[in-house]
């Protein structure tokens, strides 16, 4: 097989693997018109969903597993503008629950199920010995100064010509002499 159609095959590929994740996060995000997350115990949703109808924007409800309607959750008032609106409950114990978001339409936005675990506490420790005066002499050297898009594109043009050349001369090395 020549270069050129090692070349070709390993390009595709690589563009089809890079294309892969996009193709797997794209559904699952365009399925659900809301987003939930959660931190310790609180619980948020944000949408873009629902329009405002007299003032409202809708509500949500946060769902055990032994609640079966909206109208048995936690309810709150949806808050926030044309582009984003959102709720949050606290205190909300461990567990497992369903968030689902109405607006003041009547359509349903999305639901989507949420895991609280139990928050932990960091333990705190008293040191005996003290501290050391002056710390490792050590760093990230350059890694710190964020680099443009222009020389980090140099850089790879670089690596990747370096790998080329390396391949073409073990490649040639290995053929007989011929005179």
């Amino acid at each position: 097989m020549d270069n050129s159609r090692l070349l070709l095959r390993s390009g595709l590929t690589l563009a089809a693997a890079a294309m892969l994740p996009a193709a797997l996060a794209g559904p699952s995000a365009a399925a659900s018109g809301i987003s939930v997350s959660t931190t310790g115990s609180t619980v948020s949703v944000v949408t873009s969903a629902c329009t405002q109808i007299n003032g409202s924007w809708g509500s949500a409800a946060l769902l055990t597993s032994s609640q079966a309607s909206f109208s048995q959750g936690r309810q709150v008032a949806l808050s926030g503008t044309t582009v984003s609106q959102s709720a949050a409950w606290t205190g909300v114990s461990p567990g497992t629950y369903t968030v689902v978001v109405v607006c003041s339409s009547g359509s349903t936005a999305g639901s989507q199920s949420v895991i609280v675990s139990a928050s932990s506490r960091p333990t705190i420790s008293a040191t005996t010995k003290p501290a050391p005066s002056r710390g490792v002499a050590g760093g990230l050297g350059g890694a710190v100064r964020d680099y443009g898009a222009l020389t980090l594109g140099i850089g790879a043009a670089l690596v990747g010509a370096g790998a080329v050349a390396a391949g073409w001369f073990l490649r040639r090395r290995s053929k007989p002499y011929r005179l």
